[in-house]
């Protein structure tokens, strides 16, 4: 079998698995008696970059290791989502960018189906979803990130404005990630300011494999003023989508190693980042990157999403921390764009850098400048 009749085979096997009864937040009382009201609203959430990265789940969106990101300032997706009784049965009209998307409207309404259980009134309402990003599609940027977390709070705040039925500000995030979670993994990280966790962490009884976890207590204020310069080494689609790497880590024989090595890197970090060990920091960062690449070199089938042009960066970085000692990481998520990492310090210096060395490497030039940000902001429509 060839590989891509094989990735065929597995992305269509995951795609069709059953769904699992999801159960911490089901509540058949979030259902409208009498009027059933319609309504706006709107919210803004960012998209992220992993530092230890998790890679491998099993069933209902559960991480097979934990993770750590930073949450991005200028990459994020804008989601309206319009609300009104249903005439019939509960429909999805989904638009990107201005534009009708009946690819990404069926996808909403089978996560609205598994999710119906948690907001019993979703079977009351039609939708109309209105979602745009500021970043372009295939840029080494999670917008399923972005894009299913800003949904996620939008269902939220349709729920406490009809029901009323949160106490804390604490408790809508948390429950607002959980659902992010179930329609992107890495989404559950993007409700929250600065370092974010999501997945149990050894020893680290606030955090869960369930929701994200903000993680910016005693951070060391350099680390919460990093920048992320995206190299847009092909901005074409990969030819492996993260679904089907996930899976392939089921018979991964190095798995079980991988997913140790993440706990036990995780809890480096955290220190790291506390005592402002930028040594440490950046050892584990690109170690986590090229091990998640690694890992999809090692799958049956194998394959492998970095390009010649992102060896010739990496090669450059690592030359150039070591001749002028400036602290500047690389990571990558699972494409061939890097992501540079480094404090705000030494953005002069990493500028001239990209600009005589690095961009020459690029698709058309095309570099995306971002840093460390402060979350989701609810939008006035």
């Amino acid at each position: 079998m060839s590989l891509y009749i094989t990735l065929v085979f597995l992305s269509l096997h995951f795609y069709n698995t059953k769904p699992v009864s999801i159960t911490t937040y089901n509540n058949s009382a979030l259902t409208f008696n009498g009027k059933i009201p319609e309504g706006k609203v709107a919210w803004q959430s960012p998209s992220n970059i992993a530092l230890v990265k998790y890679w491998g789940k099993k069933e209902v969106q559960i991480p097979c290791n934990p993770s750590i990101s930073f949450t991005l300032k200028e990459s994020y997706t804008e989601t309206v989502v319009e609300y009104k009784p249903t005439s019939d049965k509960s429909k999805v009209q989904f638009s990107l960018d201005g534009k009708i998307n009946d690819q990404f409207g069926d996808k909403i309404s089978n996560y609205f189906n598994s999710i119906e259980p948690v907001f019993p009134f979703i079977k009351q309402l039609d939708f109309t979803i209105h979602s745009k990003n500021t970043f372009p599609h295939s840029a080494g940027i999670a917008s399923s990130a972005s894009g299913m977390s800003a949904l996620a709070l939008c269902l939220c705040s349709i729920e406490k404005e009809n029901f009323n039925t949160f106490d804390t500000e604490d408790s809508f995030f948390q429950k607002a990630s959980f659902l992010a979670r179930l329609g992107s993994g890495s989404a559950a990280r993007s409700l929250y300011s600065g370092m974010v966790s999501w997945g149990t962490i050894e020893g680290n009884k606030e955090t869960s494999n369930l929701w994200g976890t903000a993680q910016n207590k005693n951070i060391h204020p350099d680390f919460l003023t990093f920048h992320d310069s995206i190299l847009i080494v092909d901005a074409g689609q990969k030819k492996v989508s993260s679904r089907i790497g996930h899976g392939l880590m089921n018979n991964n024989p190095y798995a079980e190693t991988r997913f140790k090595q993440a706990q036990s890197n995780i809890k480096e970090l955290l220190v790291a980042l506390k005592t402002g060990n930028m040594e440490k920091f950046i050892n584990i960062t690109e170690s986590e990157a090229l091990t998640l690449h690694a890992m999809m070199m090692t799958s049956n089938p194998y394959y492998l999403l970095m390009k010649p042009n992102t060896l010739q960066i990496i090669e450059r970085v690592f030359d150039y921390r070591k001749s002028t000692g400036i602290p500047i990481a690389f990571t990558l998520d699972a494409g061939p764009n890097i992501h540079l990492l480094y404090p705000a310090k030494v953005r002069s210096e990493v500028s001239s850098f990209i600009q005589a060395e690095l961009k020459q490497f690029t698709h058309q030039s095309m570099i995306i400048e971002d840093k460390v940000g402060n979350g989701p902001v609810k939008l006035i429509v």
